[in-house]
């Protein structure tokens, strides 16, 4: 009873919130942007700490359970990026809609799928959240339109989604995420003109973590000014590795949307720990001193944490039961995802279309058929 009265003591000197200086964004066709300081309550500091440490322990679990050959075929990883994908959906409402490229794990737990459904879709089980026949690439989620293994070719869809939007005039958003290395695609500038010329409620986000695939952007790109890349669109270049930031830039992306400006570009300066893909050591083309200076300076989960404790929202032995349970979650996660069935052959054919009546498909034999059905 002593130790209990002691714990709530403790937590009663917390400080309820604070106030934080956060990084100016970089305009582009805007007068004024996000401000630069904002407050963080105690309680939204520890729910951003647990979802990014989270998202962290998820993919590294994944790079361990890849390496055992348990998970096959493609598989990008988030690591580093947490503060991008966290800060994203802290400032959106659930009713808005997301859809990115196939670096999608985050994405997909942030926007609601559990972390044992994620796993065993990576592990190609039935108890996956596409059934476990999605993969690393094809998760989805309501209001959450998954990865896309064509690059850039989210855009595009992106812009649909908004004007769906606008169309059934609902008070609604579409992020649109893309990289680095898609940001040269043709196909986005031709949906930046269609977008600005409809007036459409999207917001496109670069994730500029420095690379595509094995190339820089200053090999890549003859500008890499990404916020610019509008052109005749108004645009922002955010911090992407301080979740605050992240968080006030997208407030202010939506509410320029909502208020029916059209669409907004935001660049996020990001940086991934694991290289493209599992096939990619990521030491090729930059040095273990380069990934481990940004994980030492400018790690998303140590500036969150450094600033709950300095500014006394929370205690580092507090931190530190979040990440206990955290791991404990992971490793029951992926406990059923390495145990629970694959999908039998006959659901192969199920779910080609949503809230379709049964009918017949063609299996890779011509003389034999599924019964497929939503």
């Amino acid at each position: 009873a002593s130790r209990v009265m002691v714990a709530s003591r403790n937590y009663a000197d917390f400080a309820s919130e604070a106030t934080f200086e956060i990084k100016k964004c970089d305009l582009h066709r805007l007068e004024e942007g996000p401000g630069t300081t904002t407050v963080m309550t105690r309680e939204e500091g520890l729910h951003y700490y647990k979802k990014m440490q989270t998202i962290r322990r998820m993919e590294l679990k994944s790079d361990q359970l890849y390496k055992q050959k348990i998970i096959r075929g493609f598989c990008h990883l988030y690591d580093g990026q947490e503060a991008c994908c966290v800060g994203l959906e802290v400032a959106i409402k659930p009713t808005d809609h997301v859809i990115t490229a196939y670096r999608v794990h985050g994405f997909t737990y942030i926007r609601g799928v559990p972390i044992r459904e994620i796993l065993a879709e990576l592990t190609g089980r039935k108890g996956g959240c596409a059934k476990g026949k999605g993969g690393s690439m094809h998760m989805y989620t309501k209001n959450f339109y998954g990865g896309n293994g064509i690059v850039g070719a989210q855009v595009p869809l992106g812009a649909g989604i908004a004007l769906a939007c606008k169309y059934f005039n609902k008070n609604e958003v579409c992020l649109t995420l893309y990289g680095d290395g898609a940001a040269n695609q043709g196909q986005i500038f031709e949906t930046f003109n269609m977008a600005a010329l409809w007036k459409l409620p999207c917001v496109f986000i670069c994730e500029n973590n420095r690379y595509g695939m094995g190339t820089s952007v200053e090999r890549a790109a003859a500008s890499t000014d990404y916020y610019k890349r509008g052109d005749f669109i108004p645009g922002l270049r955010v911090d992407g590795m301080d979740v605050l930031c992240v968080r006030e830039a997208t407030k202010f992306a939506t509410e320029y949307c909502r208020s029916g400006k059209g669409p907004i570009v935001m660049e996020l300066q990001t940086y991934r720990y694991h290289g493209h893909s599992m096939s990619d050591p990521g030491i090729s083309y930059r040095t273990r001193e380069e990934i481990q200076e940004v994980r030492s300076k400018s790690d998303p989960i140590t500036l969150l944490k450094d600033r709950m404790v300095n500014s006394n929202l929370a205690s580092i032995e507090e931190l530190k039961e979040i990440d206990v349970a955290v791991r404990k979650e992971i490793e029951e996660a992926a406990q059923f995802a390495t145990t629970d069935p694959e999908p039998p052959v006959e659901d192969l054919g199920n779910h080609i279309f949503f809230n379709e009546p049964p009918f017949e498909v063609r299996g890779p034999n011509q003389w034999i058929r599924y019964k497929s059905v939503s």
